[in-house]
C-alpha cells in the first residue's frame, strides 16, 4: 500500500512538472537534479551484520563507549583512501529515545559518531542471544547546493563510500566481528 501511495505521489509531482512544458518531458532524474541543485543532498544506507559473535559485538560497543568516555576521537582526521576525502570526528555520544507518548526515556540505543562537516555513523547493537548478536551501522552524509553536479548525482553508495571506509576503520568493526562484509545493506534510492 505505501508504494502505491509513493509512486501517486511521483507520477502527481511529474504532472505538475510537465504542465508547463508539454513538448518537452521532464524527468524524474531531471527533478532530482534541480532539487539538489537547490537543496543539496542527503545520503543514506544502513548496513547489518547479522548472527555475529555477541562477544564481538560487546566489544565494539565497548571500544566505542571508551572512545567516548576518554574523548580519544574527538577532533581527529580521517582520509579515505578510495575517495581521499577528509573526515574529521567533531563528537561521540550515546543517544536516548524519548517516546512522545508516554515520555519515557530508553537510555543507550547506540553510539552516534559525528563529523565537522554534518555527516555521522551510528552503530546500534541487538538482539545478544544464542543466536549472535546483530550489529547496525547507520551512514548519513549531507552534500549542500553548491557541490559539483557530479558529486550530488552519484547513488548511495558511491556518495558514502569514503565515509563508510571511514566508519569501519574507526570502529574497528571488522576486526571485532570478524566479517568483511554485511549481511544486507539497505540504501535510500534518492
Amino acid at each position: 500500500m505505501s508504494y502505491l501511495l509513493f509512486a501517486t505521489a511521483w507520477l502527481n509531482i511529474l504532472a505538475a512538472a510537465n504542465a508547463d512544458s508539454p513538448s518537452e518531458l521532464i524527468g524524474i532524474n531531471e527533478l532530482l537534479n534541480e532539487f539538489y541543485a537547490t537543496y543539496g543532498r542527503s545520503f543514506f544506507s544502513r548496513y547489518d551484520y547479522e548472527e555475529v559473535s555477541s562477544e564481538g559485538a560487546n566489544a565494539l560497543v565497548a571500544n566505542l563507549n571508551k572512545a567516548l568516555e576518554t574523548g580519544s576521537l574527538n577532533d581527529t582526521t580521517h582520509i579515505s583512501v578510495f575517495t581521499a576525502t577528509k573526515f574529521t570526528v567533531s563528537g561521540l555520544y550515546n543517544f536516548e529515545y524519548k517516546d512522545p507518548i508516554d515520555h519515557s526515556v530508553s537510555k543507550n540505543q547506540g553510539q552516534v559518531i559525528t563529523f565537522s562537516d554534518g555527516s555521522r555513523v551510528v552503530f546500534r547493537l541487538s538482539g545478544t542471544g544464542s543466536q549472535g548478536a546483530t550489529v547496525r551501522m547507520y551512514v548519513e552524509r549531507y552534500l549542500g547546493p553548491n557541490a559539483s553536479a557530479s558529486e550530488l548525482s552519484k547513488s548511495a553508495a558511491e556518495g558514502l563510500k569514503g565515509l563508510i571506509e571511514v566508519a569501519l576503520e574507526i570502529s574497528r568493526l571488522r576486526q571485532f566481528l570478524g566479517v568483511s562484509e554485511p549481511t544486507v545493506i539497505t540504501v535510500s534510492f534518492f
